[in-house]
């Protein structure tokens, strides 16, 4: 059997260097020889010490080489000192034993040869052609940079995450860390699938969020695809994102990814004047509609929502969010006569949105005049709310007539400036009768061309002013047990028909609920040919008071705080104390919604200081009905003052008329209208109502 030259060659000098490895010590202690071998033996601990120190692979094959040199190092020593061929001639058996062994091992030939296993009695397997090995891939004869073969160095001894290979390493100016790696598949037309954010962060020793994977496209002169990929290792820049980002970083971190999901932003403007700032950006179209969570944003923006700070407006897929210094629902807006002056469309300012607009209200629409729907809890501004109509209709020049359920220091106040004013059932139930029969009234009056038309109040020549009639607390007074049918009864049928001869119904009240009196007809006409205005509702009945007036589940609002007032620091400090909590300011009187549109807005109306007194909101003149209504009304035995006690027979017919009448007392429910100019307590013809279908049984079965 044939073996290698480099095996029959290190099996000859190991043959030949035992007898010198024995002899030299013995007969020659001063020859060269033994110079030669122990500087031989320093070879081979140096040996020993690099193959220990690398991190390459084959550690206990490079020391098992060096053996035979530190071993021959070792016998010539041991020689050196022995006296003579020491004893059992032991210099002879080493120098023996050492060459025994190099000639079974051969350190330098086989570990030098690991490919090479010959089999034993076996046929020469057939010549096959051997694909040279694969140059290191950190080697790639490309031209590279020296940071980019710096980068490969460091890929290959992480392993080549992913089985990637780098192509490309760009550093990131004006950073010591940062780069950026165009990564290829190891293997040709294998796509990168095992590529990690884990992986990078590893082999760079950074953190997984300052790593970016991206795909890469074709260009021309490098492929793309599956196959490539774009790295980015950013832990400066994230540091610094961390530290001091700019407001479009800021947003994409705090905002983008949270309260506001894949908005972008646009830009920020502070208004000084006004101390406020606002935050401008948008989602892409094919997301549709912003979805804001309000709660969320408020304490990244380091508010609460409930402090009436922040405020969010949502315009197709744009967002404006502006975050007040203080909340503007605390201010104080005073009311004018300028801004309550209507325009020439009819417009007026009622108050200010919380994101500072002015909120404005109207006295007429492109549909004859507008009625009016007024809903706060008592002490909730309510009128406060219907004064500044009252004056915005005084200023248009519109007759204004106020009737309230019960006695109130503002309304008497209001009513100096009206042209009619009382109070009570009876009062309201009269003052309806009256706007029923203006209606009929003037339908027949003629314009100054001699024909009729509805009222506008850009049509010249109209014969008659606006009316605007007011009833606060409604409902309370649509409950009496004499009058409540019929007033609930003519208010629907106003509501109906009154705008068409500019008469407006103003309602006022603390709800709207159908449960509680109001008809389905008198709600949708009101909301329909109104702006309505809700103030200070109680957390439960946000949902429901808002349902009743048409607004969606996913528009209605949340509940107002309890006051706008932030609140005083240094609880803590009180609590160590023992000391009490300051009182809250209750502040949110005259903060409601106006609703005009599908979207509820938050507003705060202006203020009326009624004690300072109101001349300076109103005109100097009151205005009135035309002489020519006034006759007509009189003539149905409807003006009159309506304070006074029910007139004979004004509510149905005197007792003693019929066969049931020996009571004596009389009976204001029922009956016949006096003279044309009543209204039975039912109308039969129109029962809208459970209340009104009993009224009706009771009427026709006289109970």
């Amino acid at each position: 059997m044939s073996v290698p030259r480099s095996v029959a060659l290190e099996r000859t000098l190991y043959t030949l260097a035992a007898p010198v490895l024995a002899a030299a010590p013995n007969l020659y202690p001063d020859s060269p020889v033994n110079t030669v071998v122990q500087l031989a033996g320093a070879v081979g601990v140096g040996g020993w010490f690099l193959a220990y120190k690398s991190d390459e692979p084959g550690t206990g094959r490079k020391i098992l080489r060096w053996s035979p040199l530190v071993a021959a190092a070792a016998i010539d020593v041991a020689a050196r000192h022995t006296i003579g061929w020491g004893p059992w001639c032991m210099d002879a058996l080493l120098a023996a034993g050492w060459a025994a062994a190099g000639l079974m091992v051969m350190p330098f030939s086989r570990h030098t040869r690991r490919g090479y296993r010959p089999a034993l009695a076996a046929p020469a397997p057939a010549p096959q052609l051997q694909p040279s090995p694969e140059p290191s891939l950190v080697q790639l004869d490309d031209g590279a940079d020296h940071f980019t073969r710096q980068v490969r160095q460091l890929w290959e001894n992480r392993g080549l995450p992913g089985r990637t290979i780098v192509i490309k390493a760009t550093p990131h100016p004006g950073t010591r860390h940062d780069l950026s790696l165009l990564l290829r598949a190891s293997e040709a037309g294998r796509p990168i699938t095992g590529l990690r954010e884990e992986d990078i962060a590893a082999a760079f020793e950074v953190d997984v969020t300052d790593v970016r994977i991206e795909d890469v496209a074709r260009q021309h002169g490098r492929g793309g695809g599956p196959g490539w990929k774009e790295v980015h290792v950013t832990p400066d820049a994230a540091e610094r994102r961390r530290k001091a980002p700019t407001a479009h970083e800021w947003w994409a971190d705090r905002i983008a990814s949270g309260p506001v999901p894949g908005s972008q932003f646009v830009k920020e403007v502070r208004d000084h004047a006004r101390r406020v700032t606002h935050y401008i950006a948008q989602v892409p179209d094919e997301m549709g509609e912003p979805r804001v969570n309000q709660h969320v944003l408020a304490a990244v923006l380091k508010t609460k929502y409930d402090e009436g700070r922040l405020f969010v407006t949502v315009d197709g897929n744009q967002i404006l969010v502006s975050l007040w210094d203080s909340s503007p629902l605390a201010q104080i807006f005073p009311a004018t006569r300028e801004l309550l002056t209507p325009d020439k469309d009819g417009r007026w300012v009622t108050g200010f949105l919380g994101n500072g607009q002015p909120a404005r209200n109207r006295v007429y629409t492109d549909r004859g005049a507008a009625h009016g729907l007024f809903v706060a809890p008592s002490g909730g501004g309510k009128t406060q709310l219907m004064g500044l109509h009252v004056a915005a209709d005084a200023l248009f020049g519109a007759v204004v007539w106020l009737a309230a359920e019960a006695p109130d220091e503002k309304a008497a106040t209001l009513g100096g400036y009206t042209d009619r004013y009382g109070v009570g059932a009876l009062y309201m139930i009269r003052l309806l009768r009256a706007l029923d029969a203006l209606m009929e009234i003037r339908g027949e009056m003629p314009w100054e061309d001699g024909k009729a038309y509805d009222w506008d109040p850009n049509l010249p020549g109209c014969p008659y002013r606006m009316l605007s009639a007011y009833l606060d607390e409604f409902l309370s007074a649509a409950r009496h047990g004499d009058y409540g049918a019929e007033i609930m009864d003519l208010a629907e049928k106003v509501s109906v028909k009154g705008r068409k001869y500019g008469i407006g119904i103003k309602v006022a009240g603390q709800s709207i609920y159908v449960q509680d009196g109001f008809t389905q007809l008198l709600c949708e006409n009101l909301r329909e040919n109104c702006i309505p205005v809700v103030l200070k509702v109680a957390p439960k009945k946000v949902g429901d008071m808002f349902k009743a007036l048409g607004i969606p589940p996913e528009q209605t609002p949340d509940p107002l705080p309890r006051s706008f007032s932030p609140a005083e620091a240094g609880r803590i400090e009180r609590v160590m104390r023992g000391e009490p909590e300051p009182p809250s300011n209750s502040n949110t009187g005259g903060a409601g919604w106006i609703i005009e549109s599908k979207q509820p807005d938050v507003l705060r109306t202006l203020f009326m200081d009624f004690k300072a007194g109101l001349d300076d909101y109103f005109p100097d003149t009151i205005a009135t009905l035309t002489d020519y209504e006034i006759r007509e009304l009189e003539a149905r035995d409807l003006w009159f003052d309506w304070t006074e006690p029910p007139r004979p027979g004004e509510f149905g017919d005197e007792p003693g008329d019929g066969e049931d009448g020996d009571d004596g007392a009389p009976k204001k429910g029922g009956g016949g209208p006096r003279r044309g100019g009543g209204k039975s307590a039912t109308r039969r013809d129109a029962v809208t109502s459970p209340r009104q279908a009993l009224e009706a049984i009771k009427n026709l079965s006289g109970v």
